[in-house]
């Protein structure tokens, strides 16, 4: 059984017109009337004026957008495992987008023709431009506000949870930069009576003209200096990073402690850093978090 199927096991049956469901067959017979709609004049008299197909690019946003809504939907039904994204968005998102829109830029016509006849005592819209209005208004309904009907919400509800885009996915977390500390060279002393005083390490400094060098000199100055020696500098060895396999699926947080993705035992995992009993894990999209239970993972 698969992991869609074993998802909807429990849920009830939903009954719609044959593939379709009663809110997709509503949605389709919307846009059948409005794309029959749009060869009508939206200006002028029947049989006179133009249709939105000859307004210039208006039939894009109007009706095209909607179109395609409604292609990806039947679609969908027809072939699951075929287009299921437009970009960032799901199929039924693209539709509330298309629809919602169309009824803007229909709105937006019906605004203009308002505005003529303020002007010129004459309204050039037709009837189209308001039945065309209205249909958007209800493909608005059917997509937007479904979710929340009690019978059109069916087709939204039990259905199998599947992990967003990554483009719809919440923003990553930005971190302040390190702030670096720049050193400040002290002022030397300045006037006439001002020496220059230069720094010597391991060794006094020399002593000024007239002055007794045994008062100057002090205590560990008397120690001889071995030209020789050799200074050891210990280098702190850097992060070895490797891959880590997770008996069960794991959560790996982030900095405030929310889940960030997931490791389990089909696929290794890259660790970066290891800080004893927790391991700076790196995903394959370059998210970095964090995996608090470290105790029984294999090592590669």
């Amino acid at each position: 059984m698969t992991t869609a199927s074993a998802a909807t096991a429990g849920a009830p049956a939903q009954y719609g017109v044959g593939p379709l469901s009663i809110r997709e067959t509503a949605l389709v017979g919307v846009w059948a009337l409005a794309f029959i709609f749009s060869f009508f004049p939206i200006y002028g008299r029947f049989g006179a004026g133009s249709s939105v197909w000859g307004a210039g690019i208006d039939w894009v946003l109007t009706i095209g957008a909607p179109t395609v809504a409604v292609f990806l939907l039947v679609l969908r039904r027809f072939s699951p495992q075929g287009i299921r994204r437009v970009g960032s968005l799901g199929i039924d998102q693209f539709a509330s987008v298309a629809f919602s829109v169309s009824a803007t830029v229909w709105l937006g016509i019906i605004w203009g023709a308002f505005v003529a006849l303020a002007q010129t005592r004459v309204f050039v819209a037709s009837w189209v431009v308001w039945v065309e209005f209205v249909l958007m208004l209800a493909g608005v309904v059917l997509t937007v506000v479904a979710p929340h009907l009690p019978v059109l919400g069916e087709d939204f509800r039990h259905r199998p949870d599947a992990s967003a885009h990554r483009l719809a996915r919440a923003a990553r977390p930005v971190s302040p930069r390190p702030a670096y500390e720049r050193a400040v060279p002290t002022a030397a002393p300045s006037g006439p009576s001002a020496s220059p005083q230069p720094a010597y390490a391991g060794y006094a400094a020399p002593a000024a003209a007239g002055q007794n060098t045994s008062e100057a000199a002090p205590a560990d100055a008397a120690e001889p200096f071995d030209a020789n020696a050799t200074t050891v500098i210990e280098q702190t060895p850097a992060p070895q990073a490797f891959w880590a396999l997770a008996p069960e699926e794991r959560e790996v947080l982030d900095e405030s402690g929310a889940p960030l993705f997931s490791i389990g035992p089909t696929a290794w995992a890259l660790v970066i850093e290891d800080r004893g009993e927790v391991f700076v894990v790196r995903h394959e999209d370059g998210r970095v978090g964090y995996l608090h239970e470290t105790h029984d993972v294999t090592r590669g």
